[in-house]
């Protein structure tokens, strides 16, 4: 963490210094008492299930040298605030302010999906350039902006902030926060749809990171979504731009072709220069994600030779995004439970449907099955989503699909109507596209019709949880081996 004492820190959210420990140099800020380390300051939420003043006391035993509290809390020092998670960002503000002066350089990144491997991928591109802060996970709202630009000291060089959005005005705060250097926006899609109501208002809450650049930034626009390649006009920085299409964008990829593993290779323009990168990544939407990593690292003066080798380089950093483990008995499961909205299921679809394809070199029997749950924050049009998804499914010709809870029901009946989706021929059969009513349910479902080369995508919102699902089918496999 940048230098900062205790009295600093209070100056910093506005309140009185302690009356005791005030000279104390803070070593960390934490919001979880398992987690503070001596010299640390715990942030005490009060939330609807645990409220953190009841941990004060936890973290002072733990070497805590402030408490940062809506009330005072009597043991060791507090530094009452009306409001502790703005104090948060008000802390983190001032660590980016302060780290500035030693030339750190800060990007934002935000979309409707692709957030988090993007970042995962940029933050491993620019270590390999210089010390390099990013959240570990989802860290993309008002309380993991700020906690992971704590994490800032005089020698970090980059900050890359995941930005998220629930309304407008959201990332313009975040922006507040960790003012950008670049912007990075990837797409505009139907993620919190319910929340938004529409594209157009998406459109507008992700182009406040673009507003929020200075004159000398640099915003990194898809070109190939026209309404994030329209927010050109919305921000005073240079444009660059990014496509898997158009090779009259800044930066774009071609031949992109897939192994048998789904893992793509393909090559990286940037003006006349060019670089061959092979991604260790899953999937085909991986590639735009790796792009737009490669221009907002071009636009922080990496050379390209160093980009394309750092993203062939990359690995999986955050769980259950496309997370590819195979069974002692050739049964391949994919966890992307993380997440998921129209355009990422989809997407996850796409890759599941090749994936197959490639399976059955070594599997001719081999059979996909995509096993889903539902997609959250759709609001009016989530029954219609739900049953595109179930329509795209059986037009990719996924072999078998499971929908678990009844929200999610709209899966199976999209899947097993032809006329509920594109082009011709035949839903998937009852047998083919099955319900079930809760996560327990579809386990022993699955163990029971797997076999010998089967390959499993598990998918579904945040909320949902599938991520057990996808670990009892690997542990199933360790129980039958066992025996």
């Amino acid at each position: 963490m940048m230098p900062l004492s205790v009295a600093e820190l209070a100056a910093a959210i506005g309140c009185p210094p302690p009356a005791t420990g005030a000279d104390a140099q803070v070593t960390a800020v934490v919001i979880d008492s398992r987690a503070v380390v001596p010299g640390a300051v715990f942030v005490a939420f009060a939330g609807e299930h645990v409220d953190g003043h009841d941990y004060v006391d936890q973290a002072w035993q733990r070497g805590a040298v402030a408490a940062v509290t809506a009330r005072p809390v009597s043991g060791g020092p507090c530094l009452v605030v009306p409001d502790p998670q703005a104090a948060l960002g008000q802390i983190g503000a001032e660590v980016v302010r302060r780290a500035r002066r030693t030339g750190l350089r800060v990007v934002g990144i935000t979309g409707s999906q692709g957030k988090t491997s993007t970042k995962d991928l940029l933050a491993q591109v620019l270590e390999a350039d210089g010390s390099t802060i990013a959240p570990r996970g989802s860290l993309n709202n008002e309380i993991g902006v700020p906690l992971t630009a704590t994490g800032v000291e005089p020698s970090t060089r980059y900050l890359v902030s995941e930005m998220g959005a629930r309304g407008v005005g959201h990332i313009a705060y975040l922006c507040q926060l960790t003012p950008p250097d670049v912007g990075v926006v990837l797409n505009v899609g139907h993620a919190h749809l319910g929340e938004f109501g529409s594209q157009q208002r998406i459109a507008l809450a992700k182009g406040e990171l673009v507003e929020a650049l200075p004159a000398d930034g640099t915003a990194v626009l898809n070109a190939d979504d026209p309404l994030v390649s329209a927010m050109r006009n919305r921000t005073r920085a240079r444009v660059l731009t990014f496509s898997t299409q158009d090779p009259s964008a800044d930066v774009w990829a071609g031949d992109a072709a897939g192994d048998d593993l789904g893992r793509y290779s393909f090559t990286l323009h940037a003006g006349d220069r060019r670089a061959e990168v092979r991604l260790r990544l899953l999937g085909r939407h991986q590639v735009p994600n790796a792009v737009a990593a490669a221009v907002a690292a071009t636009a922080l003066g990496v050379d390209l030779d160093r980009i394309a080798s750092a993203l062939s380089a990359a690995g999986l950093r955050s769980r259950w995004r496309m997370e590819i483990s195979e069974r002692p008995d050739g049964v391949v499961v994919v966890n992307d439970a993380y997440n998921a909205n129209p355009d990422s299921m989809l997407a996850a679809l796409q890759t599941l449907a090749e994936l197959g394809h490639s399976r059955r070199r070594r599997y001719p029997q081999a059979r996909t099955w995509a096993v889903l749950g539902e997609m959250l924050e759709l609001g009016d049009g989530s029954e219609a989503e739900h049953r595109a998804i179930g329509a795209a499914a059986a037009a990719l010709g996924i072999s078998r699909v499971v929908v678990i809870g009844d929200a999610a029901r709209g899966i199976s009946v999209g899947a097993g109507r032809p006329d509920a989706r594109d082009g011709a021929g035949p839903g998937l059969s009852g047998e083919e596209a099955l319900f079930v009513h809760d996560k327990a349910a579809a386990v022993p479902v699955l163990v029971e019709r797997l076999r010998e080369g089967d390959i499993v995508l598990v998918k579904a919102s945040r909320g949902v949880g599938l991520e057990t699902v996808a670990d009892a089918l690997l542990a199933a496999s360790a129980v039958e081996a066992s025996r």
